[in-house]
């Protein structure tokens, strides 16, 4: 905690914000260990772990990686540097605290995940495009085609569970289901800036998984809806 604190001092210290001494430890060759430029293994896994978890939490994605790049935790490619910028990290900190508690309240949260269906999406592609480089290269386009591929399959699984989720009236499984969403989105930003590789095994057998869960999720859904219209017709039929 005291080299986490020091970080966030020395951070508000270069914005121009003053404390008097200095607080905590000098952190020299941990910053230094946290600061080396990602490899290309690297890059990759951050590329498609911005674009999975923007499915799930854009604005914790982005208030996330910001806040890491500001305090040096990493050195963020020069395709993402905005993000750590004083005003994108205010914005997206008001919209992670916004979305924390919308995604929690059973039927917002379906409504929330119909909103930003269209923001989720092309933002991942975004994001992941920025980890690898400069617009308009090859390897930014094809970042950009994974980026929004994952996005699309973490936002496909995220809105069919929760509207699963919904058919029931108690409001301890959406909680939970978001909790669970927050801690996911953490885990594979760290996992991804940490141990790409083992982050890429991980990936892979999620999104498969992702992808089974989501089909029979829908296909639960249909089912339910036709049980929901029959009850209906048949109590219109008896009225």
């Amino acid at each position: 905690m005291e080299l986490l604190w020091q970080q966030v001092v020395d951070w508000l210290q270069s914005l121009g914000l003053q404390f008097g001494e200095s607080v905590g430890t000098q952190v020299g060759p941990v910053v230094a260990d946290a600061a080396q430029k990602m490899d290309m293994p690297g890059l990759l896994a951050l590329a498609a772990a911005l674009g999975w978890a923007s499915g799930f939490r854009l604005y914790a994605v982005v208030f996330l990686v910001g806040l890491a790049g500001a305090v040096g935790w990493m050195v963020l490619p020069d395709g993402l540097a905005v993000l750590q910028h004083p005003a994108l990290l205010a914005a997206s900190g008001f919209m992670l605290f916004v979305e924390f508690f919308a995604d929690k309240i059973p039927g917002l949260d379906s409504l929330w995940d119909m909103v930003h269906s269209v923001i989720r999406i092309p933002a991942g592609a975004v994001l992941a495009a920025g980890a690898l480089g400069a617009d308009g290269t090859t390897m930014a386009l094809a970042a950009a085609l994974l980026g929004g591929s994952l996005a699309a399959t973490s936002q496909a699984a995220k809105t069919a569970t929760r509207a699963a989720i919904n058919t029931s009236p108690e409001p301890f499984s959406n909680i939970l289901a978001s909790f669970v969403e927050d801690g996911l989105v953490v885990a594979a930003v760290w996992l991804a800036a940490t141990h790409p590789l083992v982050f890429g095994v991980a990936l892979v057998i999620t999104v498969v998984l992702m992808w089974v869960v989501t089909v029979l999720l829908f296909r639960f859904l249909r089912a339910f809806f036709r049980r929901l219209s029959a009850l209906f017709s048949s109590s219109q039929k008896v009225v």
